[in-house]
């Protein structure tokens, strides 16, 4: 492989996940951003209690984005080899941890309106 293209990580994503559930992951992302979008421009600012609860998510989505990856992948923490393994499971740690505290943000305001 001489390039790293948009493409190549594309095909690669489906090899790893499966067609399906790479595809469904990404659209579960693009609603969930969608939806985020659409709480902040409704709301028109930050509820600090909520940003709270979506913090306290945080480390529990790094663990659960981690332990979905090793799973999925059939690979476990003995496999980790390298510096770049090491850097690929924080970087995934870090989506799965944004991941969680918008999804847990957005489902809080859209669960009650801005009573808060």
């Amino acid at each position: 492989m001489k390039e790293l293209t948009f493409s190549t990580l594309i095909a690669v994503f489906e090899e790893m996940f499966g067609r399906g559930l790479f595809w469904a992951l990404v659209l579960a992302a693009l609603v969930i951003t969608a939806l985020y979008v659409f709480v902040l421009v409704r709301d028109r600012s930050l509820s600090m209690r909520k940003f709270l609860w979506a913090q306290l998510s945080i480390p529990i989505g790094a663990i659960a984005a981690v332990l979905f990856v090793q799973g999925i992948t059939s690979s476990g923490f003995k496999d980790v080899g390298g510096p770049i393994d090491v850097i690929v499971l924080l970087g995934v740690a870090v989506l799965g941890a944004v991941g969680l505290a918008i999804l847990v943000y957005t489902a809080q305001s859209l669960s009650r309106r801005k009573a808060d």
